[in-house]
């Protein structure tokens, strides 16, 4: 009786008593259990538990027991493991020797994290941050008038300069300043930097290829962009 009509998308809301969003999840431990006392800090007198829920298969036990057993295919040994169960210790022996025992805390144990140093309120009272960065910027402003009267002195002209003052001269500087030397090459194996040569040779003599360049550094001056390598450009009237 629906042949010949619109589909339906919509859906019934829920009653009143839904509730819509996610449920809540509540933790195991709340604040009341945190007055009461902390129940982790102290393991139990028997230990860990050996519950078989918790534990897992000794599949090395089970494979030994197997080969042992003349058992040496794979269905055999699938059907070996469905009819023969081997479980782990819960735990390590080793490990848990010392855990076995109540653990003693010193009573001088604190938790919790360390608090932050206290602010020196004397310094603050005294304006001793303030005073400190009063000195720093006056230091600053000193070193900057200082660069700034030497850089006028030095630019000035050789008869109106001061005879008093002592010049920086070419020897004084090169004890500061080193020049820029070039690096080394790169090494390279010496039948590379001896006879290799190009397989293919794109201009026939030297002199095409010098001409080739001179010819492209002069239809740079038409193209746009920074090396002059773009489109040309239209003329302007």
């Amino acid at each position: 009786d629906r042949v010949g009509h619109v589909k339906t998308r919509g859906f019934d809301l829920p009653g009143k008593g839904f509730a819509y969003g996610l449920p809540y999840d509540r933790r195991e431990f709340s604040a009341a259990n945190a007055l009461q006392g902390w129940n982790g800090t102290y393991l139990t007198k028997g230990g860990a538990t050996k519950t078989r829920s918790a534990t897992e298969r000794d599949f090395m036990y089970l494979n030994r027991a197997a080969i042992a057993g003349g058992l040496v295919k794979a269905p055999e040994n699938s059907d070996y493991r469905a009819t023969h169960d081997a479980r782990r210790l819960p735990f390590d022996k080793k490990e848990m020797a010392s855990k076995m025992r109540t653990r003693r805390l010193p009573p001088t144990m604190v938790f919790g994290i360390p608090s932050r140093p206290s602010t020196p309120i004397f310094d603050l009272l005294e304006h001793k941050y303030q005073d400190r960065w009063v000195k720093e910027r006056q230091n600053q402003l000193s070193a900057k008038k200082s660069a700034e009267i030497k850089r006028r002195v030095m630019s000035a002209p050789v008869g109106s300069r001061n005879h008093g003052m002592i010049y920086e001269t070419r020897a004084s500087l090169l004890r500061t300043y080193q020049n820029p030397v070039d690096p080394a090459p790169l090494w390279q194996l010496p039948r590379f930097t001896k006879s290799a040569k190009p397989h293919i040779q794109t201009f026939r003599q030297d002199s095409a290829k010098a001409a080739a360049f001179r010819n492209l550094e002069t239809d740079k001056i038409g193209r746009q962009g920074d090396f002059g390598t773009g489109i040309y450009e239209k003329p302007q009237s």
